[in-house]
């Protein structure tokens, strides 16, 4: 295919038609800059992966092939709250995504710019993800990197869950490069760390994340090495912020370690939908007949399971440990760069590995 990026006024045109502006985001999936489509006179979003010349050759089409998978996921998708993507171009052998354009932020840099939201705004924000998650869902498509600075929140309030730059799509090829593992550590799920696979529920662990991100300020698993992420993730009690108080029967049911048990998004969304009604979240059945000190106790019990899921995490899910940290600060694929917070990139330490009780079983949300 010949070259089909060209200069002129105002910046490189992208296919003879796209005329790209300032840059609005980079991370290590791409980077995105305001464009204007010229032949339909509309402000877009164009998404390109950056150029790296010490890939080989297998190595850049796997990144070309991520991003159109990303392109392809997505098309497929209409939902209110899932971004639009209008077209895809190719210029020597390097992909473009072109978007439409959300005017706001991202919601990490919302809670950066402005502090945690409320209970209200973040059931409203959790029922919108819940939607297009739904959707993605019902299509086969997984996006594996919810987290705030993949949201993106517009002006008039309409929440957009963007970058599926590390979705799973049925039926297709998972594309990983070696030794590296897709996602950001704080945001995800324990099944997915342990490598025994990921499905839907995973997806809503990560949105159980973001609840507690958003109104505290900070991910409950954020910590400064990758062995503590991955230690607070797999094994230690989830102690969700006070601040989740209001809309805790949710965040309990989302962080549920145990992928079977975990409240599915229908009822996350009922419950939602309620604590926005009356001002109250109804518990789930489950969580009602569990007395709060057991609970506690269950969290504790379940170390001998998760200890060992911990020592072969790294191994099992094929985490490098560099790759696995330097996901975790940005966006993961050009949507504004901040987030909530980021982890530090540490010198990478393996797991350590607590002392285990003689029993295991229960739940691991301290529920």
């Amino acid at each position: 295919m010949g070259r089909m990026v060209t200069e002129g006024a105002g910046g490189r045109v992208i296919a003879g038609r796209y005329r790209l502006h300032e840059r609005l985001g980079s991370g290590g999936m791409g980077i995105v800059w305001r464009a204007t489509d010229q032949l339909l006179a509309r402000e877009v979003a164009v998404k390109a992966l950056p150029l790296d010349e010490t890939l080989s050759a297998a190595e850049a089409r796997r990144r070309r092939e991520r991003t159109l998978r990303e392109a392809r996921a997505v098309a497929q998708l209409r939902h209110p709250h899932v971004i639009v993507v209008h077209d895809v171009v190719e210029d020597d052998e390097r992909a473009y995504m072109v978007m439409e354009l959300v005017d706001g932020g991202s919601l990490a840099d919302r809670v950066v710019s402005r502090g945690p939201v409320d209970a209200a705004e973040a059931a409203r924000i959790g029922i919108a993800l819940l939607d297009a998650l739904g959707t993605a869902h019902t299509a086969g498509i997984l996006h594996r990197d919810v987290k705030p600075s993949n949201v993106l929140v517009a002006d008039d309030g309409r929440v957009v869950l963007t970058d599926f730059g590390v979705a799973q799509v049925a039926g297709a090829t998972t594309l990983t490069e070696s030794g590296s593992f897709v996602g950001s550590p704080e945001y995800t799920a324990p099944e997915r760390m342990s490598g025994a696979g990921t499905g839907p529920e995973s997806d809503l662990w990560s949105l159980g994340v973001l609840l507690c991100a958003v109104l505290s300020g900070a991910s409950p698993f954020h910590r400064d090495s990758l062995g503590g992420v991955l230690h607070a993730v797999v094994t230690e009690e989830i102690r969700p912020p006070t601040q989740a108080a209001p809309l805790l029967p949710v965040v309990r049911g989302l962080l549920e370690r145990d992928p079977r048990q975990r409240l599915d998004a229908a009822s996350a969304q009922r419950m939602l939908r309620a604590f926005l009604s009356t001002g109250r979240t109804p518990a789930t059945a489950a969580q009602a007949a569990v007395p709060e000190p057991l609970r506690a106790r269950r969290s504790v019990k379940r170390s001998v399971l998760t200890a060992v899921l911990l020592v072969v995490a790294a191994a099992a899910a094929g985490v490098s440990a560099a790759a696995l940290l330097a996901d975790g600060g940005d966006d993961g694929g050009g949507t504004p760069t901040s987030s909530v917070p980021a982890t530090p990139t540490p010198t990478p330490t393996p797991p350590r590995t607590e002392p285990a009780p003689s029993t295991a079983s229960g739940s691991g949300t301290g529920t």
